[in-house]
């Protein structure tokens, strides 16, 4: 645990003589997973991934970011809703809750933030391009943790939800909130139109209709070394991102002079 790192255990004590290059905002939701995983898995996880980047950058690059307390609202799926302790958020709150949290870093100095996502079910595209009106000179990169690195060549049988994926790395980072002889198969049923099927249109999915025990994908080859490996992999790229985002200083940098 390094205070100098994560603010969900941090101290002003401990933060206000240090100097933070970039800001990072795990981001999650509160809904169920599958039958053996936490509701806050997606917050849980996208937290854990920016601390071992965060640590990394600072240990591999002396590159020093703060990671803020994860946020467990997310948006839903149709369906969604109706399992018990499965909570909407709409666009709206999260905007709110994204437009204060960048007031208040740029009013203190502070001039990039990433996001990293836990929730498939969150966009931020929009957000950012709205608050690049209000703050132009204010970065904000956003990212989904669990699709840096392609999950075919880690797993054998990845999903989209509560899988093989999640489940082998929230068995590396706690293992005691993880029952794998509880979990469902996962099974999910695809949409009958071919034409959602091949991704010619987007539907979001109604969740009740799709699987039954709100997973999608088996998670039963889940292994703590596979989502160990995984993981670390995840934060050594996070960690170059880092270390690139620090040395941004205006807008031109992140642009190349020439092709």
């Amino acid at each position: 645990m390094n205070r100098e790192i994560d603010l969900s255990v941090s101290a002003y004590g401990v933060t206000r003589p240090l100097d933070y290059d970039v800001v990072i905002l795990p981001w999650g939701a509160t809904e169920p997973h599958n039958l053996h995983l936490p509701y806050l898995t997606d917050a849980i996880l996208s937290h854990d991934v920016a601390v071992d980047a965060a640590q990394r950058a600072l240990d591999d690059y002396g590159i020093r970011t703060m990671v803020l307390p994860p946020v467990a609202m997310g948006a839903q799926n149709p369906g969604q809703r109706d399992l018990k302790f499965c909570i909407h958020y709409r666009q709206d709150t999260q905007c709110a809750i994204l437009a204060d949290t960048v007031a208040s870093l740029h009013h203190q100095g502070f001039r990039k933030l990433l996001i990293i996502n836990g929730h498939g079910g969150n966009t931020f595209k929009g957000m950012i391009r709205d608050l690049a009106v209000d703050y132009p000179d204010f970065f904000i990169l956003s990212s989904e943790w669990f699709a840096v690195l392609p999950a075919k060549e880690w797993f054998d049988n990845p999903g989209d939800h509560a899988d093989e994926l999640e489940t082998s790395v929230m068995m590396h980072y706690h293992p005691e909130l993880v029952n794998l002889s509880e979990a469902g198969s996962g099974l999910a049923y695809p949409f009958a139109l071919q034409s959602l099927r091949e991704k010619t249109a987007w539907l979001p999915r109604h969740w009740t209709l799709v699987t039954e025990d709100t997973g999608i994908g088996n998670p039963r080859m889940a292994s703590a070394e596979k989502g160990c490996r995984f993981a670390e992999a995840v934060a050594k790229k996070y960690a170059t991102l880092l270390k690139e985002l620090a040395a941004v200083q205006c807008e031109q940098d992140f642009y190349a002079t020439s092709l």
